[in-house]
């Protein structure tokens, strides 16, 4: 089950990839088990809850892959992202669960190298090769054809991640996980508002957020329409693979759109106003608890910017 847990954290992780690379300001987050992981300006922050109840925290220099070369430019920057965020989320994914699941239920390195296979499999195989066998078959049906094809495509991918998370969000391991997703939107929220991040005070705030990756599903479907109908016909495994290898465009290209609606104040918002709805899927309400990982998760991220009181709740007596 541990692993399992940690496979359908890493579908997760990889769906939330544009999650921390399109800000106006250098704040992003993560959820990963029992924990949250924060980037500030110059450092990661990753805090987990330990299975005792106290709070473990480290942090680490964050040295953006877009800083130098062609890395830098539009389009690449969407690539590079992708690419550091799959390299930083797996290390932070493998500390939380090293950490949270406590020394009974250590999990070893076969287990984690396993538990990333498991979920590169699912990803291909749910979100890549069945939307393109299931569109075969649909898109006949309904008289489709070249783009329009391409659109039930895309929509199938959508729903079928929609469908996903509704699914994994019925167990209680995953619940928690996405209600540690929802600590971190209201931590980012709190900061971005000046509040003061305190649990209670940043309890108020919103759990939806527009920056997070999985509001982005919309926009990246819509780009992936355009972009996969250039791969042409062919048989099934081509047009599979065509997918996979054309999927860090698609993702640089959506990474520019993020950015721009995130620079074009109420019209962007109200772009991506349909896909704020997602996060309701991919979100709970954190317990004060958890919103207390993820403010120390933050002062961690920020500690050589600023300081701010990281207050923890007493726990509630058994």
């Amino acid at each position: 089950m541990k692993m399992l847990k940690i496979a359908n954290t890493v579908v997760l992780t990889l769906s939330n990839l544009l999650a921390l690379g399109a800000e106006r300001i250098p704040v992003g987050g993560q959820a990963v088990i029992e924990g949250v992981l924060m980037r500030g300006p110059h450092k990661w922050g990753l805090s987990v809850r330990r299975p005792e109840g106290e709070l473990w925290s480290t942090s680490w220099r964050n040295l953006p892959w877009t800083a130098t070369g062609i890395w830098k430019y539009p389009v690449f920057r969407g690539m590079a992202t992708m690419a550091e965020m799959l390299t930083v989320g797996m290390r932070a994914l493998s500390q939380s669960a090293q950490v949270a699941l406590g020394e009974e239920e250590k999990i070893t390195p076969r287990e984690m190298i396993l538990s990333v296979v498991v979920a590169l499999l699912a990803v291909v195989g749910l979100f890549v090769a069945f939307p393109v066998w299931l569109a075969d078959r649909v898109a006949p049906l309904l008289g489709a054809s070249g783009l329009l094809k391409h659109l039930v495509e895309g929509l199938v991918r959508a729903l079928v991640f929609i469908a996903y998370v509704g699914v994994v969000g019925l167990w209680k391991d995953m619940a928690r996980i996405f209600a540690y997703h929802g600590a971190e939107h209201k931590t980012i929220n709190a900061y971005e508002h000046d509040a003061s991040l305190v649990p209670e005070v940043v309890a108020r705030y919103s759990r939806i957020h527009q920056r997070c990756g999985t509001s982005f599903l919309l926009i990246v479907v819509a780009v992936s329409v355009v972009v996969f109908s250039l791969a042409g016909g062919g048989p099934l495994w081509w047009r599979a693979l065509s997918r996979v290898f054309l999927l860090p465009p698609v993702i640089g290209i959506s990474y520019e759109l993020i950015k721009w609606s995130c620079r074009s104040g109420r019209t962007g918002e109200l772009l991506m106003k349909p896909a704020l709805l997602l996060q309701y899927f991919t979100t709970r309400e954190p317990d004060l608890e958890q919103i207390a990982v993820g403010v120390a998760s933050l002062h961690a991220a920020l500690e050589e910017q600023e300081s701010f009181p990281v207050a923890a709740p007493e726990r509630p007596e058994e």
